[in-house]
């Protein structure tokens, strides 16, 4: 028997140690490393789920599609824009008196001025006498207000005074021409003509100054009204 002691395995003790801490560490790593990649994983199925706000619920509201970008967009997200009605136009009236530009439609040797009953008359009497190879001219028909007016103050200026004027030129407020109402006609054999047949057609001859000028003053048929010396019979 012997006093030498068995020899200590310190060897295999210490591997067995270091061996546990290694397995421990690797460990920790390995758990890091996991926490880690999840937090820098940006790419993960669930960073790629859209966020909505929730509909009615708790749902997500409905999504319309645009055809022109693919884009999803609420409908409270497109207003509906109404067209617009086109303005109208009006159409512009033209009085059958005067034009656009405020002058006389109507020539003065027209008989489209004259009021209805001068002009049916007077067409009558015209037919009449072209058919008898007397044509019938007018002159001056239906006349404006201020021509009036000017022919009565070049009158005033020509006679000398208002009284002498008036023989031959009535004012526009007094003036049968201005109203449609008279015609003066030409020439010297219309107005034999006129004055001798007019009654017919219920045309006459009111002055004796004036051959030329005639009015409707009777009835078809019967005989004329004795003329006045002139018109200044009629401001009395």
């Amino acid at each position: 028997m012997t006093n030498d002691l068995p020899p200590r395995r310190t060897f295999s003790v210490r591997a067995r140690l270091l061996s546990v801490t290694g397995l421990a560490v690797v460990a920790s790593v390995l758990i890091w490393h996991s926490q880690m990649a999840d937090l820098l994983a940006f790419d993960s199925a669930a960073d790629k789920q859209p966020v909505v706000a929730g509909g009615p619920g708790g749902s997500p509201p409905p999504q319309v599609p645009l055809k022109s970008t693919g884009v999803r967009k609420t409908p409270s997200e497109t207003p509906t824009v109404s067209p617009k009605p086109k303005p109208k136009k009006t159409p512009t009236k033209t009085s059958k008196t005067t034009g656009t530009a405020g002058k006389s439609q109507y020539s003065e040797e027209s008989i489209e001025g004259l009021s209805p009953k001068l002009r049916t008359r007077l067409t009558k009497a015209m037919t009449a006498a072209k058919a008898a190879g007397v044509p019938i001219r007018i002159n001056s028909g239906r006349r404006s207000a201020a021509k009036q007016r000017r022919l009565f103050n070049e009158a005033i200026k020509r006679y000398g005074s208002y009284q002498a004027a008036i023989r031959w030129v009535l004012p526009p407020d007094k003036s049968a021409h201005v109203q449609g109402k008279a015609v003066d006609i030409a020439p010297q054999a219309a107005m034999v003509w006129l004055n001798k047949y007019g009654y017919r057609y219920g045309i006459c001859r009111p002055y004796d100054n004036e051959p030329w000028h005639f009015e409707a003053l009777t009835t078809p048929g019967k005989k004329c009204p004795p003329r006045k010396t002139s018109s200044a019979a009629e401001l009395g």
